[in-house]
């Protein structure tokens, strides 16, 4: 068996699109690299081996999730590795470049890798002076490299270039090197789509476009064109992260709420999500509320939309996970929650409070509708109903048509599309209607063809 099926253990965040790592150090205790502030599979995969964390490792100050190094250190008394140049205001052993770890047989080899941030660090895994592989975090990563703009647009260009210089450093280890980055597919913080999350040295120098750019400029230009928008909540959690997050006492949960108190809390300022399906919402829902449904991506566009600092009522149907959303919601950084509706919707109903509907359109009845895609630009430009208006949901509710009262709203599958009308009807707007599926479901409905570059 090779080292990565024996001692390596990676930890999909499909929702997030990340990969944490737990290294079986084969003495009973464990690494932890880039754990997020959710460690219920980290645990999970530690319990089942006998391990105790010893060590948590971050390559950098994450945006997209809050560090679980700190709950480690707390809970299972882990030595927290991370960056010098950082300035972690909790205790951890500071690294910089060439700063090695003993680990108990293996050494951890820290790597000064800027770009994706400017205090980001690669972690080489060493058996004696053999390479066995190198956590990339945001540097190098499957078919690209980590965004450079988290920082400001004003300093895009400049941590391309560092994570030019960052890339053909890594490029210098063995082809053989395993490669074992956080970020893949599905996140914000890196462009392309795929299924494989780990690679190696030597598959990304004969596969990874930018490391084909033909020099530094080609390569800047390669890297900045591919950047979309990314989540609002990214630009808070760096600093929360530095400062450290503030422990967990026990697991996060939903206190059951009456709908008088939900009344209170609604009229008090609290925002009101509803995480049932599409066609739930779409049936009757709570006047106000944000449709968001509970799925991987929940966190994502809760973290988009919705401000942090102020109370959550959550809506819940028959048979949800009320401990995955507070997890999803918790690793974010969004501990404000006032709890679910007792009953759901059902409760408010016998309580005579009112309801709203939004409409579900199927692709062959949209008619001479206006319709509204909220896609990402690139997913907008691959493929759209003809002439329909573009306003990517994350950039609610500056970014909208002047009028938008009778509109169609489509996504992809329609979550986003119902969460961009819920969003709508909360400012105002009137007959709404979400399509069912997306723009390639509207073109095989109707045989007629896309517009854009598909």
């Amino acid at each position: 068996m090779s080292f990565t099926d024996e001692h390596l253990i990676p930890l999909v965040d499909v929702g997030l699109g990340n990969s944490a790592y737990l290294v079986d150090l084969g003495d009973g205790r464990a690494l932890a690299v880039d754990a997020s502030r959710d460690l219920r599979a980290l645990r999970a995969a530690a319990g089942e081996r006998g391990l105790r964390v010893a060590f948590a490792a971050d390559t950098h100050l994450h945006a997209d999730f809050l560090t679980g190094a700190l709950q480690l250190a707390a809970d299972d008394r882990a030595t927290v590795l991370a960056s010098a140049a950082g300035r972690r205001a909790f205790p951890h052993t500071p690294l910089a470049d060439g700063g090695e770890v003993d680990l108990g047989g293996l050494t951890l080899r820290a790597l000064a890798t800027p770009g994706h941030t400017d205090e980001h660090l690669s972690f080489l895994l060493l058996d004696g002076g053999r390479g066995l592989g190198v956590f990339t975090g945001g540097s190098l990563i499957v078919g690209s490299a980590a965004r450079t703009d988290l920082q400001g647009a004003d300093r895009a260009e400049e941590l391309a270039r560092a994570q030019y210089r960052s890339l053909r450093r890594l490029t210098e280890l063995p082809d053989e090197t395993a490669v074992w980055p956080t970020h893949g597919a599905g996140s914000f913080c890196s462009a392309p789509p795929g299924v494989e999350r780990t690679t190696t040295i030597g598959a990304q120098k004969a596969a990874n476009e930018l490391l084909a750019a033909p020099d530094e400029d080609a390569f800047v230009a390669r890297l900045l064109g591919s950047l979309g928008s990314y989540p609002a909540y990214f630009d808070r959690l760096a600093e929360i992260n530095r400062r450290g997050p503030a422990l967990l006492a026990a697991a996060p949960d939903l206190e059951p709420l009456t709908p008088a108190v939900v009344r209170s809390l609604l009229a008090s300022g609290a925002y009101l999500v509803d995480a049932r399906p599409v066609k739930e919402f779409a049936a009757g829902h709570i006047p106000g509320a944000v449709s968001n449904a509970l799925r991987p991506a929940f966190a994502t566009w809760l973290g988009w939309l919705l401000p942090d600092d102020v109370p959550l009522v959550l809506v819940l149907g028959p048979g949800q996970d009320a401990a995955e959303l507070a997890w999803q919601a918790a690793k974010i950084g969004y501990d404000r929650l006032a709890g679910q509706l007792a009953g759901g919707m059902d409760a408010w109903r016998s309580d005579h409070q009112p309801v709203a509907t939004i409409s579900l359109v199927t692709a062959g009845r949209i008619g001479d509708r206006p319709v509204l895609d909220v896609r990402q630009a690139s997913e907008f430009t691959g493929g759209h109903i003809p002439g329909a208006a573009h306003a990517e949901l994350g950039t609610f509710p500056a970014d909208l048509p002047a009028t938008v009262d009778g509109t169609v709203v489509t996504c992809g599958h329609g979550e986003r599309a119902m969460t961009a009308a819920s969003l709508l009807a909360r400012a105002g707007a009137d007959g709404l209607a979400v399509l069912v599926g997306g723009a390639h479901d509207w073109a095989e409905a109707t045989g007629r063809t896309l517009e854009g570059n598909s």
